[in-house]
């Protein structure tokens, strides 16, 4: 995805990862989530965003980048 024009990295706004991995059949996630990091300056200007902005950015991520236990890997 862009934002301003540059080529987005959804890890700027956060971590995605298998919080529940234990649960998971081989080759599976047991609980994919993205959970939102706290913004830096750094990352406010390069994509030339306010606080609520990213804000916003990074709750969407989280409705679309979450999505519990999967098997697409198998």
């Amino acid at each position: 995805f862009r934002i301003n024009g540059v080529d987005a990295d959804y890890e700027d706004f956060g971590v995605k990862e298998d919080i529940s991995p234990e649960t998971a059949e081989p080759y599976s996630c047991g609980n994919m989530k993205f959970t939102p990091k706290l913004p830096t300056q750094e990352i406010l200007d390069k994509y030339q965003i306010t606080l609520d902005e990213y804000s916003t950015i990074a709750n969407e991520l989280e409705d679309i980048l979450t999505f519990g236990s999967c098997g697409w890997c198998s």
